[in-house]
């Protein structure tokens, strides 16, 4: 019964450990360079299957900028060459997550404002409407009267 308990906790723990897609042709000889590409790659996304990054996707696009994040490594440029390099190729896109400056600080700020906006709207509207005026308690005229009973036959 306890070899059962763990053999199931093992296959769980198994499941849980996100994929890699990371062939072992890949692979650096180097430790230490194979983390650094692991985790620029974790960073880029897949321009073919979208939220996935290219560590984890099949994608034959993620395969040729994970070859092309570690032939920059081993050629020598730093991190943030490997990085300045891929978006220059592929644009600002491939970056899951995007950076905080230029045109983009636009973006990370309209969300919260727009909320404001819309909160600051909501609340102006709420308070003139229980301020408004009761609506009078004057129903149709005998004419208007009338003219509805005419359509209401029909």
């Amino acid at each position: 019964m306890r070899g059962l308990r763990t053999l199931l906790a093992a296959v769980a723990l198994a499941f849980a450990v996100p994929a890699h897609a990371v062939e072992p042709d890949e692979i650096l000889d180097d430790p230490a360079m194979e983390q650094r590409a692991r985790d620029i790659s974790a960073g880029l996304r897949c321009l073919v299957c979208r939220n996935e990054s290219i560590d984890e996707s099949n994608a034959d696009l993620a395969r040729d900028m994970r070859l092309l994040v570690r032939e920059r490594l081993v050629e020598g440029d730093s991190d943030t060459e490997v990085l300045t390099f891929i978006t220059d190729r592929y644009g600002e896109y491939v970056l899951l997550r995007p950076t905080t400056d230029g045109i983009n600080v636009i973006l990370w700020i309209a969300a919260p404002v727009l909320f404001l906006i819309a909160l600051g709207s909501a609340l102006v509207y709420l308070r003139r409407r229980d301020t408004a005026p009761e609506p009078t308690g004057e129903g149709l005229s005998a004419e208007e009267q009338k003219r509805l009973q005419e359509l209401l036959k029909d």
